[in-house]
């Protein structure tokens, strides 16, 4: 097999093992299981505890003493024993720290699985900008596969769907002993400190008002970005316990619904150039924010039947929401900051959107839902919930269009570009 088409394996695999939960695990929290709001928003908070703790302690294990397909590998083949071990969970506090286990395995993965392909590519002196974008597009295709994998199979509310996690987790760890070695770079001087090992030097960045203001929004609304994830797939799901609406399309296949929003994803990458060169690093990271009050606003009153326009534009406008915030972040930092810390500053970016983001607005929102959302029959008014969401993406995104002054300026991004 040829260098990319092994790559394309490992990127389709890495997210296959993701989307086979990640979206339907809600059916089987709320539907099968019966369990709480609260404890289902610690379940994902363990995606911001692991972008928090682990991307750092495996890049130095990496750097300095394995090898990085290797390390990969053994994450993976760890990671998939607790997801087959979930299966046979039967309390909400015991799945809870073995989800987490599995995330501590999982999350780095996707930072090891970047760098192994950089390596790989260069190493066989290929054109890293122009070939590893389609490769990486095989990533959201294996989760979107996943996901369809899990619906059509009836799974989505199964605990199947870990065991399908597990068994592409065990194909990856095993397969990933077969790619070429990635040695440890030793890139870390051995005298550097604990601090600059962990990445956390780019934390002085905090002292400059106009970065700080970036990375505390960034945070905010690093907070919504898995809500949909979250509770899209069980708010579809719902509809079947209205009786116009019990054998509707969406209900039945509402992780194929979803699966739209992945598919636009890939679509609005193609596009970032065009409005990056357009409207700027801010503007298009406010054209996001927007993005997201509309993906929220638009779930409150969609329904199967008349509002199904609405579920499927909020699924399309997903793609811009999750891709347009991420990828002109990154470009904020990269043409802002010094290199000497740029690697620094961009895993500190990750650490407050994906890190401390993901975990507080899991946290919260979990409780929220609880506390004021779920009615007596622990039904929950869904209605309620998108557009308090929706709500909190509009006042974050006024606070930042007033408050983050940043000006455009085309050569900084011709100069990442090219």
């Amino acid at each position: 097999m040829s260098i990319k088409f092994r790559l394309t394996i490992l990127s389709f695999l890495q997210f296959f093992i993701w989307g086979a939960w990640l979206i339907t695990v809600a059916n089987y929290w709320f539907g099968t299981k019966q369990w709480g709001g609260k404890e289902f928003g610690d379940v994902f908070a363990t995606l911001g505890i692991s972008s928090i703790v682990m991307p750092a302690l495996t890049g130095i294990i990496a750097d300095r003493w394995m090898s990085a397909e290797k390390l990969y590998g053994i994450l993976h083949i760890l990671g998939g024993i607790a997801l087959a071990y979930i299966a046979h969970v039967d309390d909400p506090n015991t799945f809870y720290y073995v989800i987490l286990v599995a995330m501590l395995c999982y999350m780095p993965t996707i930072s090891l699985s970047n760098s192994i392909g950089y390596t790989i590519l260069k190493t066989n002196n290929y054109d890293v900008v122009k070939v590893f974008p389609p490769i990486r597009v095989w990533g959201t295709i294996g989760f979107i596969a996943a996901m369809w994998v899990t619906n059509l199979t009836g799974n989505k509310a199964s605990a199947n769907m870990f065991y399908i996690s597990a068994a592409a987790s065990f194909v990856l760890g095993i397969y990933s002993f077969t790619l070429p070695n990635c040695p440890p770079q030793k890139l870390i001087s051995q005298n550097a400190s604990l601090t600059e090992k962990l990445g956390l030097n780019a934390f002085k960045l905090f002292a400059n008002y106009k970065t700080a203001l970036f990375f505390i929004f960034s945070m905010f609304l690093g907070g919504a970005l898995q809500l949909t994830n979250m509770y899209g797939d069980v708010f579809l799901s719902d509809f079947s316990k209205i009786p116009k609406y019990a054998d509707s399309f969406v209900s039945k296949y509402s992780t194929i619904i979803m699966s739209i929003s992945q598919i636009s994803e890939t679509l609005f990458i193609l596009a970032i150039p065009f409005f990056l060169k357009r409207f700027g690093i801010k503007n298009v990271m406010l054209i996001s924010m927007f993005a997201w009050v509309l993906r929220f606003g638009l779930f409150a009153y969609g329904d199967p039947t008349t509002g199904l326009w609405m579920i499927i534009v909020s699924c399309v406008v997903y793609g811009m929401a999750f891709d347009f915030f991420n990828i002109s972040g990154s470009l904020f930092i990269e043409t802002t900051t010094s290199p000497a810390i740029r690697s620094s500053a961009q895993g500190l970016f990750m650490m407050m959107s994906n890190g401390f983001g993901a975990y507080f607005g899991a946290k919260i929102s979990g409780i929220a839902i609880d506390k004021y959302f779920t009615l007596a029959d622990k039904s929950r008014d869904w209605h309620g919930i998108w557009l308090s969401f929706s709500i909190y993406a509009l006042v974050i995104a006024i606070l930042f269009g007033i408050l983050f002054k940043h000006k455009h300026d085309p050569k900084a991004l011709q100069n990442v570009t090219h």
